[in-house]
């Protein structure tokens, strides 16, 4: 049994549920999302919680109620806060713009490289060596991350790359003679 699906969804003030067969539209200040919830997985809603419950008993039932519990709880987050994901570039001559909804990387190649946001993920550049992104869909932001980050991820060395401001790279010892 899952634990995650036991536990209920809160719904903060200013965040509103509507309910439509297997269709869930959650609304908050921050903006509208919507999920298909599993068929083997229930939803009702009482006062300001959200409970999941499966519909069968079986292994599986639960495993997607918690994982919809855990998606659902991400959506009533992002429409109520939000989510951001801040990134350091560390390297001599590593540096960040952007220009609208497209970042251009400057990492030790012979050429920018440019990434286009996906729909619903901002971005800033506080300084030319940090970028700021900021979204209420927490998969898409992690996902617009990553691939940034994959651009030149940190390596162990130096620790020159593009990495989360709370990633901690391991160092190696040079290679000795």
């Amino acid at each position: 049994m899952s634990r995650v699906a036991k536990a209920p969804v809160a719904l903060p003030n200013g965040v509103s549920v509507t309910l439509n067969g297997q269709q869930v539209e959650v609304k908050g200040s921050k903006g509208t999302m919507s999920l298909h919830l599993h068929d083997l997985v229930e939803l009702k809603q009482e006062d300001s919680q959200l409970i999941l419950s499966p519909v069968s008993d079986s292994k599986e039932a639960w495993m997607h109620t918690g994982t919809m519990r855990s998606t659902l709880n991400n959506f009533v987050i992002g429409v109520s806060e939000g989510f951001e994901r801040k990134l350091q570039l560390i390297g001599v001559g590593y540096r960040a713009q952007v220009a609208g909804n497209k970042i251009t990387l400057n990492v030790g190649y012979s050429h920018p490289v440019e990434y286009i946001l996906p729909e619903g993920v901002t971005a800033e550049t506080p300084s030319q060596t940090e970028i700021i992104l900021k979204s209420n869909d927490k998969q898409a932001l992690g996902q617009a991350a990553a691939k940034i980050r994959g651009y030149r991820p940190p390596e162990p060395y130096k620790g020159k790359g593009i990495r989360y401001s709370d990633e901690h790279v391991v160092r190696k010892e040079a290679k000795k003679k």
